[in-house]
This record gives structure tokens, sequence and C-alpha cells, in this order.
């Protein structure tokens, strides 16, 4: 519980004070004072801006679990003789659907109460120089422990689209997408591996950092790196695009932002994750993926000037086979599962085959709610997407 000064203001928390207990013991730490009343007026400013964002962005944390899984006991194949092992990828009716949950901005104003150099961090655009001119992130090996650190929130210019996001140290775009050394395995030779997963790359490219997927357009490139004999995997999402719905949705697997209502912001996607492959039978290799990209975006209206992100993680496993033991058509790839979250989607709008990001402005036309749904940080990379919840909530930043 926070101490009061008598006149109603909020002085230093009890937090604030058994933290500089803690540092005077250890022999550091400088006593906590209570900010100056223009400090005050700047928290409380700052509060109802955050309130009001906070109205517009409810339900704006969205996410759809999809399943493409392997049947428990497969068939032998669609057109097999006794030695082929056919695969379906899944069965009918095992995807799904997660609600998802809207993006709420917080602005971290107990900080600021105790620590008010951050507002004139904020005010300067010290912090942000730092942070554009930190070092780049190097590749993620495993699974974070934890998620990234948050800066002191700051809002997406048209000029620093990735401005207090922690996505600014992330790579760019394709550049982010790393492969790992191929190895032979489960019969497949070096090569083969190999081929699976630079193909597994450039369908990870196709369908979430083309420019014509994110426009609304077509994802064909996308769909022809796709077995054509799988009905589960690329049957369902041409179905989906052909006619979108919440239980045949693209966004399952290609980021596709609608023409009409927004547009990609700029050349850069900023993209982090990790490729790993393994195998639980002969003549096949599972190639499986967990990334995350961030989408700057403005509205289509010509001379928009207000940006939006849509934060988008997908994990996919995929495989490759040996066309001499299961049945497939050579050169392509089979979808085993596919998991996905958004965050800054409006989860009123799912099934429409397009992400529909939602802009700050947006706070002064729903005056008056309050958000709901439980609280995820979209750059939290350091759980499963199955664990994240269920339902419509909200996200603490973006």
């Amino acid at each position: 519980m926070g101490n009061n000064d008598g006149a109603g203001r909020p002085g230093v928390s009890d937090e604030a004070w058994e933290r500089f207990v803690r540092e005077s013991g250890a022999g550091g730490g400088a006593a906590p004072h209570e900010p100056s009343a223009r400090a005050r007026m700047v928290t409380e400013r700052l509060r109802r801006e955050d309130e009001a964002r906070a109205a517009a962005e409810r339900g704006r944390w969205r996410g759809r679990r999809a399943r493409a899984a392997r049947r428990a006991a497969e068939p032998e194949g669609w057109r097999t003789g006794p030695a082929w092992q056919g695969r379906d990828g899944g069965r009918k009716g095992n995807r799904r659907i997660k609600a998802g949950a809207g993006i709420v901005f917080i602005a971290g104003l107990a900080l600021v109460v105790v620590r008010p150099e951050l507002l004139i961090d904020r005010l300067t655009g010290e912090a942000g120089r730092e942070a554009a001119s930190a070092a780049p992130l190097p590749a993620e090996s495993v699974r974070p422990a934890e998620a990234p650190p948050e800066a002191f929130p700051d809002q997406p210019t048209l000029r620093e689209p990735f401005r207090g996001s922690p996505a600014l140290q992330w790579a760019d775009g394709a550049a982010g997408i790393e492969v790992p050394e191929a190895k032979a395995l489960a019969g497949l030779s070096r090569e083969q591996v190999a081929d699976g997963l630079a193909r597994t790359r450039q369908l990870l490219t196709a369908a979430n950092l083309d420019p014509n997927t994110l426009r609304g357009g077509h994802p064909r490139a996308a769909l022809e790196l796709l077995d054509p004999l799988q009905p589960s995997g690329r049957g369902v999402l041409e179905r989906a695009l052909a006619k979108p719905s919440a239980e045949a949705d693209p966004l399952w697997l290609f980021s596709r932002f609608d023409p009409a209502e927004v547009r990609p912001y700029g050349e850069v996607v900023k993209t982090r994750g990790r490729m790993w492959f393994d195998s639980s039978r002969e003549g096949e290799v599972l190639v499986h993926t967990d990334y995350t990209f961030v989408y700057p975006v403005v509205r289509a209206a010509p001379g928009s000037q207000e940006v939006a992100r849509t934060i988008v993680r997908r994990e996919l496993t995929v495989a490759v086979s040996d066309p001499r033991v299961i049945e497939v058509t050579p050169g392509t790839l089979t979808i085993v599962t596919w998991s996905e979250t958004a965050g800054n989607d409006d989860c009123d709008r799912r099934g429409t085959g397009h992400l529909h990001p939602t802009f700050r402005s947006d706070a002064r036309a729903l005056p008056g709610t309050e958000p709901s749904g439980p609280r995820t940080d979209p750059y939290d990379r350091s759980q499963d997407i199955s664990r994240l919840p269920e339902e419509c909530g909200t996200v603490t930043r973006s």
C-alpha cells in the first residue's frame, strides 16, 4: 500500500521505501523522494491518456491455435502399395481457434513517481537514442528464459516505427530467420535435410514477410511450397483464402492486412525466433519453427501520419519426407502443427482473413470503457503459445 502526503497526493510507496532500505544496507541507493507538483501533474495526465487508450484498445490480443496434427494411427495412404506410409497431417475438426486480446499501453506511472529522471529521458529523447544505437541482439538459439526488459513506454512515429519496442534490436525481415546446420537424419541425406530447411525458410518468408502477402494478396509462392496432397494443410488454406471464416482462417499461416483499411509502413518487418529439427520415424524429419514478427502500419488513407504496430507470433512444424518411404509430392512440405497469436488485432473481427489493428486516436471513439481479460506481453517468447490464455484480454505493450 502506498503512503499519502496528507493532501490526497501519492507519496513514496512502501515498495520503493523497502527497496531504498535494502540498497542502503548494501552500501548504495539514494533515498526516494516525493515527486514535484509538476511531476505529479504530468503523471496524472499520462494516467488519463493511458486509460483512454486502454478503453479504445480493449480485447485486442487475439490468438489462434490450429493444429493439423498427425493421426494417432495413420492410414496407409491414398494411393499406396504395401510398402508406403501415407500421411494426411490431421483429422477434420482438430483445430482450436483461440480468441485473443487487444493491446493496452501501460505508462509505468509508478516508476515516474519514484524515478522522475525516466520522465526526463522521455522528454529529451535520450533513452530512445540509446536504444536506437544499441547493438543488434545475437540470434536466438534456445527459448529465452524471460520476456525482454521493458523500456520506458514510447510510441512509434513515421521516422521511428519501432520506437519504444524491444523489436528495435531485432533482425530485419528474413535476416532473422536463420537455418541450422543440416545433417543426415532418419534415412534422409544431409542434402535432403538442407533442402527441407531452406524450403521452410522460404515458406516463413513468403507467408509473413512478402509485401504481396502483407497487403492482402494471394500467397501463391507460399502455397506452392506445401504438398497439394494434404487436405488438412494446403487444402484448408486454399479454401480459407477463397472464403475466410473462424473455422478456416488464412491467418493461421499468413500475415495479411486489409488494403482498404491499413497498409504496412516502410520496408522493414522485425523478426526474432529460431528453427530446429528432429525426427520420430524413419523417412521423415520434422522442422520446428517459433518466430515473432512486428509490423508497423498506417491507415490506408493517403497522408496518414499515425503509426501502430501489430505483433504476430507463430509456432509451425512441417515435415520433410523421403518420397520413397512416405507418400508425398517430392520437393514440398507437409504441415504437422501450427499455432498463432497476435497483439493489436481486433478479436471482434475474427474470421475475415485479415489482421485489424487499432490506433491511439481510436481512444476518442470509446470513452468511459475499461479493458478486460488476462494481461499478456506479446514480446514474451519464454513459453509455448499453448500456455497463453485462450480468451480475449489485454497486452502490456506494443
